[in-house]
């Protein structure tokens, strides 16, 4: 029943009275990177939702566009910005996503919606990931984030598709807003966020 019907419930619920009273910090960011991104706040990516299928999520832009000589836009931590930095340490970047999870895209807590380009690279278990909505925070983001292996994000993310509870979902909230204060795994090794994924070896 929770995962069927009240869990949308509360997602509705909570991220419409979220975003109304983040609003204030919101305008503040937005303004902030505008100038930072030369009038771009907002990042915009196609990612696959619940049952793989595409929808925009929105984030706030904390990476430049910043190209080389050849045209390739320059490594991850290169682009980043001082804001931006403070923004993704914080976890600001994610306030946008309130407006994914109000039009039903996404859910407060899931797996993590990642990169179209590697849904031909899951193996069966790990395309399971995709049975439920993706969410702003997620079972393996306070396991580990960034910090921790592809195959370990997908174990836990499967792990989380299999026990959705009410108990679960608030323990995760908690745990997700201490990872918040001690901004831990925030970044893989040597990474401004987390290394591409190639496959499972």
């Amino acid at each position: 029943m929770y995962k069927d019907f009240f869990k949308r419930f509360l997602d509705f619920s909570i991220a419409l009275l979220g975003f109304i009273i983040i609003s204030p910090v919101f305008l503040v960011v937005m303004m902030g990177l505008a100038v930072a991104n030369k009038g771009k706040p907002f990042f915009f990516q196609r990612r696959p939702g619940k049952k793989e299928k595409l929808f925009n999520i929105i984030k706030f832009k904390t990476m430049t566009d910043e190209k080389d000589l050849h045209g390739h836009l320059l490594p991850d931590e290169r682009r980043l910005t001082a804001l931006g930095s403070f923004v993704r340490k914080t976890s600001l970047d994610e306030i946008p996503q309130l407006l994914n999870v109000i039009k039903g895209e996404m859910s407060l807590i899931g797996p993590r919606p990642l990169l179209s380009e590697y849904l031909p690279l899951y193996n069966d278990v790990q395309k399971r990931r995709h049975n439920v909505r993706p969410g702003i925070t997620g079972w393996a983001q306070v396991n580990g984030r960034n910090a921790i292996s592809w195959e370990q994000k997908f174990e836990f993310d499967v792990w989380y598709v299999d026990h959705i509870s009410l108990f679960l979902d608030l323990k995760i909230i908690f745990l997700t807003l201490k990872k918040v204060v001690v901004k831990e795994g925030i970044s893989a090794e040597g990474q401004a966020t987390m290394s591409v994924f190639k496959g499972s070896k």
